[in-house]
């Protein structure tokens, strides 16, 4: 195991590595969720987290933010007509158009394109392309305007558009349309078709656990135009380790490895599949076989090992493999360190990820914004909310930027505390320095909304998340449901129930059981009826092979 690392006053970049190991007065650590915030703060965190006004308040805002999320709430109803003024830009179309295909629910591809029709949109590239991502989850108003679009004078989609709409079927499981699609695109123009469609189709077959038809799809792809080579096979073979079936993977290995050419990544493919499933004498096995065909294991081999023995916790033998590969030459990337440290800082292990961080500067490693990450969210687990904004706020200090992940990670670590005004300006500062949220950004907040019942902080979160092109999940619909259903407030949670099921989403069994059992306590039986025929409606689908 490395060597303990002793309190020291500074490491670079400026953290003062004991505040993070000695526990102190410094130190901000949070026995109680009231505790006093530290004046040491930098400036974008110094706020009142305290709610002026008791939880049950609907409509409450915190006074400093309500101008922004007012402006922000979406009206899904407006009064103001779609008119030839919505057509003058991308931006006034995609709006008008979001307007319509969220007026009511669609019941079939053609009613979206006649409720189009009856508008004079003028249909661009960049118009459809955000469409179909603020739509990716709404099978029905998605593919329809996909299908109105594709059918405009004057307007041709793109390869890149078709391969997205491919994806967006796969996705939602219509496989049907989605080979539809790929053979249309087989007869277009060359360029159209490629081996990243393929990809596309292989990922989302093998996602769903079709992994014969996903390797069907691969066997096929000479009958497409697409090349069938190294880079062709270890897609696939990834495609099927990552729709958790190595087994799939190994024999499709088997099944060409003498008919075509392997490189390393071929075997790190197999070596991190293995490991995934704790099959360690696989994957030394297949390092093994690595090596007979000429290729040493490498960097990404054994930090697939490392990553599993960290999801074991099992840091003895972390610590031995880094030597092992040290030994051999591997010396560990930013990528390895990270992996350790955000399992140690799962673990609780603060100062051992503090130790391995400072054993990665030494060995000349510059930190990243992946590693600053890592270094956030062990801090935030381990309580020190101080901390972990003090080194958010160093990182642009030096030089490193700020990514997506960063910013979750940070309003993570709020929306545990209850740090509710930091985690909305969080969310309001990546507006400002043009850092794109993901769902994963949105999840804790609309968890905090919930469980605090600010509905009209969680109708602003939901509108800021659409006008940022995102479409609720089947994990968003399931975070709100369980949320509100908490929270008490049983017909918002039919509500965004019937929204999920209505977009053709399927609902986790966990998530009927909890609102069905709570409707059925409050003696809300016509709700309860009402919910389990949304359900019959999805198993109807099912059997039909429709979801």
């Amino acid at each position: 195991m490395l060597s303990k690392f002793r309190s020291v006053p500074s490491i670079c970049n400026g953290l003062l590595v004991h505040r993070f190991i000695n526990t102190n007065p410094l130190c901000t650590m949070l026995h109680h969720q009231d505790s006093p915030q530290s004046p040491e703060l930098p400036p974008w965190v110094k706020f009142s987290d305290t709610p002026s006004s008791p939880d049950t308040n609907d409509d409450f805002v915190i006074p400093s933010l309500a101008p922004w999320v007012d402006a922000h709430v979406f009206n899904p109803h407006p009064t103001k007509p779609i008119n030839q003024s919505s057509m003058l830009n991308n931006e006034d179309g995609v709006e008008a158009i979001t307007t319509l295909l969220k007026k009511q629910p669609y019941l079939s591809f053609d009613q979206v394109a006649q409720a189009l029709d009856a508008h004079g949109f003028q249909v661009s590239a960049a118009l459809v392309q955000q469409i179909l991502k603020r739509f990716s989850n709404d099978l029905i108003p998605v593919f329809g305007f996909f299908k109105w679009a594709k059918s405009q004078t004057g307007y041709v989609h793109s390869p890149e558009l078709f391969n997205c709409m491919v994806d967006i079927l796969g996705k939602l499981k219509r496989f049907d349309l989605m080979w539809d699609l790929v053979k249309e695109m087989a007869k277009l123009d060359s360029g159209y078709l490629t081996l990243g469609t393929m990809v596309k189709v292989m990922r989302r077959l093998s996602k769903n656990r079709k992994h014969e038809e996903a390797i069907e799809a691969f066997r096929g792809l000479e009958d497409f135009g697409v090349d069938k080579d190294t880079k062709a096979l270890n897609l696939l073979m990834d495609a099927l380790v990552k729709g958790d079936s190595i087994e799939h993977a190994q024999n499709v290995f088997l099944e060409f490895k003498t008919s075509i050419s392997l490189n390393s990544y071929s075997f790190n493919i197999l070596i991190h599949g293995w490991c995934k499933v704790g099959n360690f004498d696989m994957a030394r096995k297949t390092m093994e076989n690595m090596k007979e065909h000429g290729f040493n294991p490498d960097v990404f081999s054994y930090t697939s090992l490392i990553e599993a023995h960290c999801r074991d916790k099992d840091f003895r033998k972390v610590y031995q493999v880094l030597e092992e590969m040290k030994g051999n030459g591997c010396n560990p990337n930013a990528v390895t360190y990270t992996t350790v440290m955000l399992a140690l800082g799962k673990a609780g292990q603060l100062s051992e990820a503090m130790e391995l961080y400072m054993k990665m500067s030494s060995d000349g490693i510059v930190a990243d914004a992946p590693v600053y990450s890592a270094l956030i969210f062990s801090l935030g687990k381990a309580g020190r909310l101080k901390d972990a904004c003090d080194v958010f706020d160093d990182m642009p200090k030096q030089g490193v930027v700020r990514d997506v992940v960063t910013y979750n990670t940070m309003i993570s670590i709020a929306c545990a505390h209850s740090k509710e005004e930091t985690a909305l300006r969080l969310l309001k500062e990546m507006g400002e320095v043009s850092c794109k949220p993901k769902l994963e950004t949105y999840h804790p907040l609309l968890k905090m909304c919930c469980k605090k019942k600010r509905m009209k902080v969680l109708k602003f979160l939901l509108a800021h998340m659409f006008q940022n092109d995102l479409s609720p999940d089947v994990g968003t619909y399931c975070i709100l449901v369980h949320g509100v259903c908490k929270s008490g407030k049983l017909d918002v949670a039919c509500s965004f129930f019937e929204d999920m099921v209505l977009q053709g989403l399927t609902p986790k069994d966990s998530t009927v059981k909890l609102l069905v059992g709570e409707l059925e306590s409050k003696g809300m039986l016509k709700e309860k009826e009402h919910v389990e025929n949304l359900m019959a409606r999805v198993t109807h689908k099912q059997n039909a092979g429709l979801v």
